[in-house]
């Protein structure tokens, strides 16, 4: 017989429960934790740690494989319904998007490899750092809303994304514009580009971890139609 909402005839249940959301926040810290490190490993172009960074992403992989695994197992055994049952739907979804999210700093590892001696403007480091700030800040404020259910906080999450699209096509148009006044530097600034672009993609996958917040504390689904006017009509 399915278990209910109200109470685990089982104790290792509440402990498997606990288990999996215990592994989500692992792969979460180690997913921010690439980020940061990618982001400063560019910065720096700093080969050893950028080989860290890759490095590590194999087990970021295999916690997901283990999230995994144990999700199914649970649906297969338990039977769950309601709200343990979108507890289990939503780790799946969520461990994808930090699975992505070390790829993308992997991605961001691997092309700093590819660069060597370049120099740009004050300016281009200050906005790299700016956004990877901001996209750290989103990501760890969608881990958190999705740890505690809250669904206000995570609204707020998904109206901040805007910032950081209009951060990266600032970033996008200069260096555009570095590849126009020299052409030596478009094989190098081709390499910046495909790095912004992976800080931009962190961001979106902050933004559906936030959106499996929700889902998680209401069991409604926060359409991607929805603007932000809207958001902030359904948060009040």
């Amino acid at each position: 017989m399915p278990t209910t909402m109200t109470g685990h005839t089982v104790a290792s249940y509440d402990e498997e429960l606990t288990r999996l959301a215990a592994l989500i926040a692992e792969m979460g810290g180690m997913a921010e934790a690439a980020v940061a490190d990618a982001t400063r490993a560019l910065l720096k172009l700093d080969h050893t740690l950028a080989k860290d960074v890759i490095a590590n992403d194999k087990t970021i992989d295999r916690i997901h494989r283990q999230i995994d695994d144990m999700a199914v197992s649970m649906i297969a055994r338990r039977q769950p319904m309601a709200v343990d049952l979108r507890s289990i739907i939503t780790a799946i979804h969520v461990a994808g998007d930090l699975e992505r999210v070390g790829d993308m700093a992997k991605t961001i590892a691997r092309r700093t490899l590819q660069i060597e001696g370049l120099s740009l403007t004050p300016k281009f480091y200050n906005g790299v750092k700016h956004m990877s700030d901001l996209i750290l800040r989103q990501l760890k404020a969608a881990l958190d809303a999705y740890a505690t259910r809250n669904a206000a906080a995570a609204i707020d999450v998904c109206n901040s994304d805007e910032e950081i699209d209009a951060l990266y096509t600032s970033l996008f148009r200069e260096l555009l514009t570095y590849m126009m006044e020299d052409p030596r530097n478009i094989t190098q600034c081709t390499h910046l580009l495909f790095c912004s672009k992976s800080l931009e993609r962190v961001g979106d996958h902050a933004t559906n971890i936030a959106e499996s917040a929700f889902y998680l504390d209401t069991g409604r689904q926060m359409s991607e139609q929805v603007d932000e006017l809207h958001r902030t009509q359904i948060k009040e």
